[in-house]
């Protein structure tokens, strides 16, 4: 029995098997978007810890953003679907919350993709979040600071809405945690 376990894209201890079948697990999970931002990847949003190949087992573990993540049966459904249409059958979706997930875990190319998309991404967090860190939101749409926090409360929980008192445009911003 092969046991392997690789975390954040580190394909591993030298098994070129492992390292075979892991590079072509991370691939798949990177087609698996967040339903609400459908632009970026679970991969990109640093949703997933770490993969562990057991055997012909599959076990993907997955950190919500929010506890309360009302996409969470979705993104789950999703990753076994994405692994499975990679051909493998056995795969189990684990929610864990250590390490917990923080906006620190989302890729420069994930950050990118948020300002494309039309919200602000976050600023480091580094554990501590107070609203003054989420008043401070660079708008996405003409990258000027002079902004104004219109609301902590978003549309989902993970966002907030702000207004760019040069292009006077509102925006979303997803917020640091």
């Amino acid at each position: 029995m092969r046991l392997a376990e690789f975390h954040s894209r580190d394909h591993g201890p030298g098994d070129s098997l492992a390292q075979s079948d892991t590079a072509m697990i991370w691939a798949a999970l990177d087609t698996v978007t967040d339903p609400e931002i459908p632009v970026i990847s679970i991969v990109e949003m640093g949703m997933v810890p770490s993969v562990l190949v057991d055997g012909d087992a599959t076990v993907v573990r997955m950190t919500p953003t929010f506890a309360g993540c009302p996409a969470l049966d979705v993104i789950r459904q999703n990753i076994v679907a994405a692994v499975k249409n990679a051909g493998y059958e056995n795969v189990r979706v684990d929610v864990v919350f250590d390490p917990p997930w923080t906006s620190d875990r989302i890729t420069d190319v994930g950050r990118e993709k948020l300002k494309s998309f039309g919200l602000a991404p976050p600023g480091a967090a580094c554990g501590s979040i107070n609203e003054l860190r989420i008043a401070e939101a660079a708008c996405p749409l003409c990258d000027s600071t002079n902004t104004t926090l219109e609301s902590i409360f978003g549309p989902t929980l993970c966002r907030a809405i702000h207004y760019c008192n040069d292009c006077q445009q509102s925006f979303e911003q997803f917020k640091p945690v």
